[in-house]
């Protein structure tokens, strides 16, 4: 059968009786099978899971009970806990895990009727910028198959990007929706800090943690968002605003809207091509009756250290449970200590053991008013430094990377370069910001994404913005040129 291009225009095959969810179960996971062996986008697969949630969802459309999501296949990162299903964060260290759970997103959008598909690939434990850190094997950007996905929901992006989901959720840490939105050329959101529970997703740094949806529309996006968001009392940071429609602002326009463009987002190290679309985009922009300014943000150039102190600081304390005693691999030792030396190093990876040791010591006697605390306060400021430009603009116009996606082993050997993939998405994550990245152009056949950052808790009018832009140039429609990909 021919797949359907979104998740609305499923929803809407699957309203009129034109097919069925079983039916479109079974076409992705067909996809799924004709395709990830080249790719590597899901780590597990729950086939008899999917077709159950299906033949359910199926009952619901007859009777008349289907919501948006109703029958429409997902696939989910796999630092999100799924019941029953294997959840691994990327690591060997919880190989095996069954979570007795669901995340509350998954229980959402179980309850929503959407069919999981299964788990995707992603960095170890969310740590890394091009899917290369998964114990399972990297991930392969479906417009190029040589080069990466981004990270570290490279996996999710990917499974999109190639058309083996109509949507999926990543996370988003310091631009882990958004950079492989970017990179694989489809939207991803990273939603307000407090918008989406945490509860049940595998933490890396729980001030910045962050679920977000990755789809091939605005329209999709805000349709995940809608099922996904809203007050938990599992989860004690999310806010109570019930009953928001992220849709409603769709197809409104933007006219009158004021927009800032930050002169410190054109790193060094910025491709020519990315800075062109860019441009270009922000002229469409203005077209379509948006005002534009060049507005400064003068701590950007420091965003990048305070994340690397405070990200991995969070890291160290939340991975001190993962000790083999009550889940996952063990190594046994002689004593408690050893049992813990082996099995975190067996378990482990070069990247995460990197970030612990940097957490650690900026967490350490003698070093954590320097560092940790030092940092704290300077996240205050960016913060603030937000806070005060979005008051005399509405909305900020960024590259999502500085670059198109880079070739696999390309940047493995040098961690700066690869954290400074990053530069132009974390500042968001610190000042916990709502903000998107969505196609805007392509160079030498590789997806370029342009970042629209919003004021907190105004993700209505962010994807209003993105959709004004969004329908009216051709970016969306682009496909990678997956070769036999069809089925």
């Amino acid at each position: 059968m021919k797949l359907p291009g979104t998740a609305h225009e499923a929803a809407g095959l699957l309203r009129r009786r034109e097919v069925s969810s079983l039916e479109l179960t079974e076409a992705y996971l067909a996809r799924v099978g004709a395709l990830d062996e080249r790719i590597g986008a899901f780590l597990a697969l729950d086939p008899d899971g999917a077709r159950r949630a299906a033949g359910a969802a199926d009952e619901r459309l007859a009777s008349g009970r289907a919501e948006a999501l109703t029958g429409i296949p997902w696939a989910c990162k796999d630092v999100i806990s799924t019941q029953g299903l294997e959840t691994t964060a990327g690591s060997r260290i919880l190989k095996g895990y069954l979570p007795p759970f669901d995340a509350t997103v998954a229980a959402r959008l179980r309850a929503a009727g959407a069919v999981m598909l299964g788990k995707t690939n992603c960095d170890e434990f969310a740590m890394g910028s091009s899917n290369e850190n998964s114990a399972y094997g990297p991930v392969h950007n479906p417009a190029d198959l040589s080069r990466v996905p981004g990270g570290s929901s490279g996996g999710s992006a990917a499974a999109v990007a190639s058309e083996m989901a109509l949507f999926a959720l990543g996370t988003d840490t310091g631009g882990s929706v958004r950079q492989p939105a970017s990179l694989c050329g489809v939207v991803g959101l990273r939603p307000s800090y407090g918008r989406v529970s945490r509860y049940g997703v595998v933490a890396f740094s729980s001030s910045q943690d962050q679920v977000g949806p990755l789809t091939w529309d605005v329209h999709d996006c805000a349709l995940v968002l809608n099922a996904i968001a809203g007050d938990d009392p599992l989860d004690s940071t999310t806010m109570d605003f019930s009953g928001e429609d992220f849709a409603r602002e769709l197809g409104q326009g933007i006219e009158g809207m004021r927009f800032g463009v930050p002169k410190e987002y054109v790193v060094t190290g910025t491709e020519p091509a990315v800075e062109a679309a860019i441009r270009s985009a922000v002229q469409e922009v203005e077209r379509l009756g948006g005002t534009i300014e060049e507005v400064s943000l003068p701590l950007t150039d420091i965003a990048l250290a305070v994340y690397y102190v405070i990200s991995p600081a969070e890291c160290s304390a939340n991975l001190a449970r993962y000790d083999g005693v009550r889940y996952g691999p063990r190594i046994v030792g002689t004593d408690a200590i050893e049992t813990y030396r082996l099995t975190r190093g067996a378990g482990f990876g070069p990247e995460v053991k990197r970030r612990i040791m940097l957490g650690t010591y900026a967490l350490s006697a003698g070093y954590y008013d320097a560092y940790y605390k030092k940092a704290q306060q300077v996240r205050t400021l960016i913060k603030k430094e937000f806070d005060a430009v979005l008051q005399r603009v509405d909305f900020l116009l960024t590259p999502t990377s500085p670059t198109v996606a880079f070739p696999l082993g390309a940047k493995t050997a040098d961690p700066l370069a690869m954290y400074l993939s990053d530069v132009d998405t974390l500042p968001v994550n610190i000042a916990g910001l709502p903000a998107i990245s969505l196609p805007c152009g392509l160079s030498r056949g590789l997806p370029i994404g342009l970042q629209i950052i919003g004021r907190a808790f105004d993700e209505a009018r962010l994807l209003r913005v993105a959709y004004a832009y969004e329908q009216a140039t051709p970016h969306h429609m682009w496909r990678p040129a997956l070769e036999g990909a069809r089925v």
